[in-house]
């Protein structure tokens, strides 16, 4: 029977501190590590030979985390992109997906939240779910999320949404299937300097589900995974 293929992941970061032990951890969790110093390494690697996952520094010389995912996605390769940063303000970090990373973590991290992270990234693409980040509109059902003119709809009714609770939408959106904590989210969304608790998410995903015409017990969105967080159900579509 043939082996199956561990996986290829770069580690694009200018701390050798962190590029070895990390490396290290990912070898040993069945992952194939090839390791870039900067972004301009990086660039040259993936150019060599695309790898299955970049895990990328947002801090770095010559060009930084968010300049090699602009220049990534320049080239049209779609191939997933995980961030690492130290900056703490969310629009920040939103910028940062908006221009085509897939997920981010900040800086220090645990290395098994990292491995989760990949594993789930890596799913995604393997269900051919990759290119949500890259579409301006994401769909399920009747529900559409126009994410260039901040807009949603279901069936023909616009519907009205606080920012915050759009930008929640959209991110379970880009991450279907899968269990996101409240913490994750409160992180993702308002940044962990944010000075509240984890009711901030309650709070928005009651929003969500109340102008969704969605229901806690019923679910056809959003789901409560019981003392885990939120899941987004239905299947999600680029277009």
């Amino acid at each position: 029977m043939e082996t199956p293929s561990r996986p290829n992941i770069l580690i694009v970061d200018d701390d050798e501190a962190i590029t070895v032990a990390l490396a290290a951890f990912l070898g040993r969790s069945g992952f194939d590590v090839r390791i870039a110093e900067d972004g301009r390494a990086g660039l040259l690697e993936v150019e060599q030979d695309v790898p299955d996952l970049v895990v990328c520094d947002v801090l770095m010389p010559h060009v930084d985390g968010r300049e090699f995912v602009r220049r990534v996605r320049a080239r049209q390769l779609w191939l997933p992109i995980i961030l690492l940063t130290q900056v703490g303000e969310s629009w920040e970090r939103s910028a940062a997906l908006d221009e085509g990373a897939d997920d981010y973590l900040n800086k220090p991290f645990d290395p098994h939240e990292l491995i989760s992270r990949i594993r789930a990234v890596l799913r995604r693409t393997v269900r051919g779910a990759a290119p949500l980040r890259s579409a301006e509109r994401l769909r399920a059902h009747d529900l559409t999320v126009d994410r260039t003119a901040r807009r949603v709809w279901r069936g023909d009714e616009e519907l009205s949404l606080t920012p915050k609770a759009l930008m929640l939408l959209e991110y379970l959106m880009l991450h279907p299937q899968e269990v996101h904590s409240r913490d994750r989210l409160l992180s993702a969304l308002w940044g962990f300097d944010f000075a509240s608790s984890s009711r901030a998410v309650d709070h928005r995903i009651a929003e969500l589900r109340r102008v969704l015409g969605d229901s806690s017990t019923q679910a056809r969105y959003i789901e409560t995974a019981q003392s885990l967080g939120y899941r987004f159900l239905a299947p999600v579509v680029a277009g």
